[in-house]
């Protein structure tokens, strides 16, 4: 038996029915490479112990797992794509391969993407390049690092085909990929049964998501399901977004499809860590207006979040509903407010303290140009970095007198219990970063010398860094 005791396969997606999904086959590949398996999540749904072919067996050629899905599920949903309402989305170029049960009993996806053409594919070929794979790799890895909740990367196989594609340099290799998340269900998926008016068939889903995701609410009182599933959801959305502004990071494609029902962050495509902190900065290229550059984040996912709630009037009254959404943006402070006292490794104190603490910190960030991800570097643990801070290379943005009150506040505050400044990450005087031309610098290793020693070395960065921070401990708990 290659799995380990770890291994708990489940079918729990086929309970909610065929009106969900379509049952597909996967592509097949001219050739098979493995490129990426992340073992350090295998390990936690009992799949580390796979031989690399029995690996490539199920991730690249999708041999059903035994005791999960019989067949790969496509599956269905709809969404605005920059607010503009499409019904003819769902999974296009993935699908829903096998679920598992992991070390603490939560249901996780197996979800791929480039595993080929569904119904839903609307003429595309189904594939994905393997720059995109890498790119999918190098977010979700520097993200969780970061102690952002987002869905982890795999496996990533090369597939041998020659890709086409009017965005990049083409012919282009081609891969799949497979994540591991918490749930592929996304707003997208309950706007669809609005739009096709059944209703009965939101009341199945919410009962569902609230039993399958939402366990600790216990069950709501009759009539309160749908609206204690919305509080959750808004609440968990708020969370993730404010996690992603503290790490700099701009998601680029916000639409309601890419907003997971659990709130984890997935489904990373052109996406941008900040090189500076800069409200206006886009990480798409087609994304003409802004509509999702970093400082338009939250706003984009209080919308998105107002469209789940049209999808659930059926079954609550909208004043409920507005008065759900109104506490949103509180929330979202609240949770930015954790999120940065995190970011900076100093404890939480009372919420106008930190909400003072943390304004005081992004002012500085803003106004002075520095490098987004070197203040949070240097002055990790608050007072207890200064020395080590004014001996960096960026010495002089501390040594400016605009720094004055940004530093009276981090040198205010108490460090993370059991922070150790000796970690060799600090000792390194250098911060991890995942910027564009980091990203660019490595593809080139890979794709014109075939160094994947480049990338090897890339995600041992970023795993010295999540050790310095605990942050995948903290994610786990």
């Amino acid at each position: 038996m290659p799995f380990s005791h770890a291994f708990h396969p489940a079918t729990d997606h086929t309970r909610l029915g065929k009106l969900f999904y379509d049952a597909v086959e996967p592509a097949s590949f001219p050739a098979h490479i493995l490129r990426y398996r992340n073992n350090r999540a295998a390990a936690t749904v009992g799949m580390d112990t796979l031989t690399d072919e029995e690996w490539i067996d199920h991730f690249g050629r999708f041999t059903p797992l035994p005791g999960s899905l019989p067949h790969p599920l496509a599956l269905r949903y709809h969404g605005h794509q920059f607010r503009q309402y499409n019904p003819d989305l769902g999974d296009g170029r993935g699908f829903l391969f096998a679920q598992l049960r992991d070390d603490k009993g939560r249901l996780l996806d197996l979800g791929t993407k480039g595993s080929g053409r569904t119904p839903w594919s609307r003429g595309g070929d189904g594939r994905l390049t393997l720059k995109g794979g890498v790119r999918e790799i190098l977010a979700a890895s520097m993200l969780e690092a970061l102690g952002v909740e987002t869905s982890r990367a795999l496996s990533l196989i090369e597939t041998g085909e020659n890709l086409e594609r009017h965005d990049e340099p083409s012919p282009t290799r081609s891969a799949v990929l497979v994540r591991l998340s918490h749930s592929h269900i996304r707003i997208g998926t309950f706007q669809r049964l609005a739009a096709n008016a059944e209703t009965d068939a939101i009341g199945q889903l919410v009962a569902y998501v609230l039993e399958t995701y939402y366990p600790q609410l216990g069950v709501p009182a009759e009539g309160e399901a749908a609206l204690t599933l919305f509080k959750a959801v808004c609440q968990n959305v708020a969370r993730v977004g404010a996690q992603w502004m503290a790490a700099g990071f701009v998601h680029g494609v916000l639409n309601t499809d890419n907003i997971a029902i659990t709130g984890e962050s997935f489904d990373y495509g052109p996406w941008r860590f900040l090189p500076r902190f800069d409200q206006n900065f886009t990480a798409a290229y087609f994304d003409q207006t802004g509509l999702y550059s970093y400082g338009r984040q939250p706003g984009a996912l209080l919308w998105n979040l107002a469209r789940l709630a049209e999808c659930l009037l059926e079954f609550c009254s909208h004043e409920a509903l507005t008065g759900a959404l109104s506490d949103f943006p509180e929330l979202y402070e609240t949770a930015l407010d954790a999120a940065w006292c995190r970011r900076l490794g100093v404890m939480q104190e009372n919420p106008e303290a930190d909400r003072a603490f943390r304004h005081a910190v992004t002012l500085f960030m803003e106004t002075s140009g520095i490098p987004f991800h070197c203040l949070p570097f240097d002055w990790y643990g608050g007072g207890i970095s200064a020395q080590r801070a004014l001996a960096s290379d960026r010495a002089h943005f501390y040594n400016d007198p605009s720094f004055s009150d940004a530093r009276k506040a981090l040198e205010a505050r108490r460090p993370l219990p059991g922070l150790s400044l000796d970690h060799p990450y600090f000792a390194g005087g250098v911060p991890c970063n995942m910027l564009i031309t980091t990203v660019e610098d490595l593809w080139t290793s890979l794709n014109d010398r075939n160094d994947w020693q480049a990338l090897d070395r890339k995600l041992a960065e970023i795993d010295l860094m999540a050790d310095a921070l605990g942050t995948r401990e903290s994610l786990s708990d």
